[in-house]
């Protein structure tokens, strides 16, 4: 019996074409084949940090083909020992023997496929001509989501804001070399109203994007928040904004974003316009003016691991079998 690879975050981040991966997540969101039960999600207490914790499980199937399942830890206090707050491993399995073809490190998993799915919507809900951007949060999605956002629009300034400048200096720092400049700033209302497009990955418990400083024709990229008593944006924003989630299935039940303003009656499920699922199949359409402001919540879905694991092995069996 061969030994199961595992694919590491290394591997991942080398292989990466952001380009690709979009396509093949556009793809896998307009497919009626993929399988994707609700993921269980437990918060479980954490004593020594006086926070809770979170368990996920994340599975997908392809009948016939593939399926896996993430398991995922999100731990809110890791930054205090220099650990992402995110762990996790995916098992990715054969859908017809059930055996288990690799093990992929989720970290860079993750953040690639959530990258990759923002900027899938962003191609259906910013302006074209977007060329500005305010990343809102310095952990390791923000250098992905710069760079998945800056492959679908023609991205020439990017600002980002911290609770650290330094952090914010450092993810600057990974685009020296780059088309765009970086720029790290120090409050987010100064810059807000110069980005095309605001993305924000924080675990931030209150809103940072307040309504009353948008303007018209932006996106919004609300990537973290992934609690229910937790948000990013404003009732304003939520109010000024077209709404679009991921899916459905997990954008009405999980994160504070949309949650707490449903139920506090602020929108009603009518109110979103669409999900990826509809947008990908053409089923519903995006953005409809330059004027319009876009509001996209992405809480994760096992379809875009499913996908980004089956993408990212077949670059790992292409370079096995050039090495062979």
């Amino acid at each position: 019996m061969e030994p199961i690879p595992l694919i590491s975050d290394h591997f991942i981040e080398e292989k990466c074409n952001f380009k690709e991966l979009i396509e093949r997540l556009r793809a896998g969101f307009s497919s009626t084949n993929i399988k994707v039960p609700m993921r269980h999600h437990h918060d479980y207490t954490n004593p020594k940090e006086a926070k809770d914790s979170t368990l996920l499980l994340m599975p997908a199937f392809q009948a016939g083909k593939d399926l896996g399942v993430k398991i995922v830890t999100v731990s809110p206090n890791n930054g205090k020992y220099n650990l992402p707050s995110i762990q996790g491993t995916y098992i990715y399995l054969d859908g017809n023997k059930g055996n288990i073809k690799a093990i992929l490190d989720a970290k860079s998993l993750t953040a690639k496929r959530t990258a990759a799915t923002s900027a899938l919507a962003s191609d259906y809900l910013s302006r074209k001509d977007s060329s500005s951007m305010l990343m809102i949060g310095t952990g390791a999605l923000a250098i992905n989501l710069i760079q998945a956002h800056a492959s679908v629009r023609p991205i020439k300034e990017v600002y980002v804001w911290g609770r650290s400048i330094e952090k914010a200096q450092s993810v600057c720092d990974a685009f020296k070399n780059s088309l765009f400049t970086c720029k790290p700033v120090s409050t987010i209302e100064q810059f807000i109203s110069k980005a095309d497009i605001i993305s924000a990955a924080t675990l931030s418990p209150v809103p940072l994007v307040l309504g009353k400083w948008l303007k018209a024709g932006q996106h919004l990229d609300l990537v973290g928040a992934y609690k229910k008593d937790m948000r990013e944006a404003d009732d304003e924003a939520v109010l000024k904004s077209s709404l679009f989630l991921d899916t459905y299935q997990g954008g009405l039940k999980e994160s504070g974003d949309i949650l707490i303003p449903l139920t506090n009656g602020i929108i009603t499920k009518e109110t979103i316009k669409a999900d990826l699922f509809e947008l990908c199949s053409n089923a519903k359409q995006g953005r409809t003016s330059d004027d319009e402001i876009t509001y996209f919540k992405s809480v994760g879905h096992a379809l875009e691991d499913l996908i980004a694991a089956g993408y990212f092995y077949e670059e790992y069996k292409l370079k096995t079998d050039k090495n062979v």
